[in-house]
């Protein structure tokens, strides 16, 4: 008979979490000019049973909202309750980004373009490094979440290196109605990650500071389609229709200053040539179209209508057949339905 293999407790600071339990932890990541402590919120739920430890962070940017509660809904969900491996899950990691409901720290940084941190380096470095230390260099896997920025949408996706087989093989598994080949960026999580040899998905979907609940559904599937395709749950049947993958996108920028009225929604197939909206100034007395340059499916998009020329107003994601795309994003959004682990929350409107 084959010995089962021991599972060990797991430490995030000063605290242990032993295997079958759940705790939360306060990590201290800084202080207020009160003296007040400033916490940086961890859940840990550590199954009996041995497998990946998946770490879930979001709001890294302080107003992208949709995260947390993703998170929120994964952990009450009753899946989680029979976890294989460990689930660290941070919902809110920039603290301070997101009771000042802004993107950034009090000193201006970007908290994603300062990892992998210092323990003696800027407030942004520290939390960083902070973070790196206490969760990712405890996880195997990793899923950052995101959604558009202020006054722009971004259609359900997932973005990773795809010539990363790991990193593939969970953007597949996430089921989004998009996947993007995307690029790395420089002092980013995912860069910090990587380079420790840990594949990370990144999730974007929404708009800052608003809760979208497509999106907020979505993500929770996604999160625990992932965790299936990782043996941390259960599997079950895979829903039949396949996320696109698109290998490079382009953003359509504004070719005059005004009043922009867009007319092309989120998931929409689009042609070259194609008119996305219509810019004018407020009498209507001169237009300009916001024309495609590009075919592929809208996979991001401006919300407000006042621009000026060079703003980038619509992301489509470059695919050969865009009615097959935008299909394909349609019904995976359909089948977000009753039946999904969230079904235990009321649905925001």
């Amino acid at each position: 008979m084959t010995a089962t293999r021991a599972v060990k407790p797991i430490a995030i600071s000063d605290t242990e979490i032993a295997p079958g339990s759940s705790a939360t932890i306060d990590l201290v990541a800084g202080q207020l000019y009160t003296h007040e402590p400033i916490y940086m919120p961890v859940h840990v739920h550590h199954g009996k049973h041995a497998g990946p430890v998946l770490f879930l962070s979001a709001a890294i940017h302080g107003d992208e909202l949709n995260g947390i509660e993703i998170v929120r809904r994964v952990l009450a969900s009753r899946q989680v309750r029979r976890l294989r491996g460990t689930l660290i899950a941070v919902p809110i990691v920039n603290v301070l980004g997101v009771v000042h409901q802004s993107r950034y720290l009090p000193d201006r940084r970007d908290l994603n373009r300062c990892f992998p941190g210092s323990p003696k380096g800027s407030l942004a470095a520290r939390m960083a490094h902070l973070f790196m230390d206490e969760v990712v260099a405890k996880a195997t896997h990793g899923i950052d979440l995101h959604t558009g920025a202020l006054h722009r949408s971004n259609l359900p996706q997932v973005r990773g290196r795809l010539a990363n087989r790991k990193v593939r093989a969970m953007a597949e598994a996430f089921r989004a109605p998009a996947i993007l080949d995307s690029q790395i960026r420089d002092g980013s999580l995912r860069d910090a990650a990587t380079e420790r040899g840990i594949p990370v998905l990144l999730y974007e979907a929404g708009e800052a500071l608003r809760f979208d609940e497509t999106a907020i559904r979505i993500g929770v599937n996604g999160v625990i389609n992932v965790m299936r395709h990782l043996g941390m749950l259960a599997q079950r049947q895979k829903p039949p229709v396949q996320s696109f993958i698109a290998r490079s996108s382009s953003w359509m920028r504004a070719p005059a200053s005004g009043i922009f009225r867009a007319t092309t929604r989120l998931g929409a197939e689009v042609s070259r040539g194609d008119t996305l909206g219509i810019i004018s100034d407020p009498f209507g007395s001169e237009e300009s179209a916001v024309k495609a340059s590009c075919k592929g499916i809208v996979i991001g998009r401006s919300n407000l209508p006042l621009v000026h020329e060079g703003e980038a107003l619509y992301h489509v994601a470059r695919v050969s057949k865009p009615a097959a795309a935008a299909a394909r994003a349609e019904k995976i959004q359909e089948q977000t339905d009753a039946s999904a682990p969230y079904q235990q929350t009321p649905p925001i409107v």
